[in-house]
């Protein structure tokens, strides 16, 4: 699938498939919390460029497929994403401040895989061959 984006001086196409789950993996992203966690992740998406190509919201964890611009990290969307939505949802639901009454709704960390036109060997291959009339064994070379 091609799907490229353009800003003033680029045009990109970067796809990232992004995981995360709530702390202690309790199941309270269901109902109105479920639906409110959609707004508020589609929200600090659309303020930081990001599209949402797909999206999935299970009682337990958050599945996102997005297109990021290139000036903005996964780590760092992620922080906006975690922060802003766990802030509110605490502020806005009793239920999740008695549940996480240390304050964070999301558990630390977060899974990301990149999506592509090209596998990983082709990749190398291209990397391998930018220098054809150098024949080295090693995966890593400099060009003289």
């Amino acid at each position: 699938m091609k799907y490229e984006r353009k800003s003033s001086h680029t045009i990109f196409d970067h796809k990232y498939h992004i995981v995360w789950v709530t702390k202690y993996r309790f199941q309270v992203l269901k109902g109105a919390i479920g639906h409110r966690t959609k707004e508020l992740i589609q929200q600090i998406c659309k303020e930081n460029q990001v599209e949402i190509i797909e999206g999935h919201i299970r009682p337990e964890h958050v599945h996102l497929m997005v297109s990021i611009p290139p000036h903005l990290s996964v780590s760092k969307l992620m922080q906006y994403v975690k922060g802003a939505s766990g802030r509110k949802l605490l502020q806005e639901f009793e239920l999740l401040r008695k549940r996480y009454y240390g304050g964070h709704l999301w558990s630390r960390g977060f899974y990301s895989a990149t999506s592509g036109n090209i596998t990983d060997e082709v990749l190398r291959e291209y990397v391998r061959n930018q220098d054809r009339d150098q024949e080295a064994d090693d995966q890593f070379h400099v060009s003289e």
